[in-house]
């Protein structure tokens, strides 16, 4: 009778112990992925510099230079390797409230120190005429998404016989 009841005892517990281990027949996996979708790519600056500098007012006229703000190109696309893009800056003439402006080709761009995120191979190009929309900074060579940032620096040569004022015009950028 211990025998049996041995035997029956062993046999139990080999079926508890059966149905508490996790059988490889009982496993399931499932595969998942996550989508990174393109982003955008967008420029910002200053919605105003303020006064770019003054000189006194001479006859044969005077330069003035100033700091412009930061600008910041964003790109978010993406990129295939190698792609780029091109961060573009146009001026109105400096006017004043009454009198002749001051040209927009007598009005210069320095990009100065860029600052980057990502890879890619960034060129100032330094515009001497702001007349038409010109390049400011390059982005070559691009792998993935980045940025860059620089804060120029705006020079107007102001021609000789300019009347003692207030001139004021709007720089834009663009980025394409």
């Amino acid at each position: 009778m211990n025998l049996r009841l041995l035997t029956l005892s062993v046999l139990v517990g080999v079926v508890a112990l059966s149905l508490a281990l996790p059988s490889a027949a009982m496993a399931d996996t499932t595969s998942a992925t996550v989508t990174v979708t393109g982003g955008s790519l967008s420029i910002s600056a200053p919605t105003a510099a303020g006064n770019l500098g003054s000189s006194a007012d001479t006859v044969g006229g005077e330069t003035i230079s100033g700091p412009l703000g930061s600008v910041e190109v964003t790109d978010a696309r993406g990129a295939a390797a190698g792609s780029g893009w091109v961060a573009s800056v146009i001026s109105t003439a400096f006017t004043p409230s009454a009198g002749p402006a001051i040209p927009a080709s007598d009005v210069s761009y320095v990009a100065g120190t860029i600052s980057k995120v990502g890879t890619a191979t960034y060129t100032a190009d330094n515009p001497a005429d702001l007349t038409g929309t010109v390049a400011a900074v390059t982005a070559t060579g691009i792998t993935g998404d980045n940025s860059a940032t620089w804060s120029p620096t705006i020079t107007v040569t102001v021609p000789g016989g300019m009347a003692s004022a207030v001139y004021t015009a709007t720089i834009t950028h663009s980025v394409v």
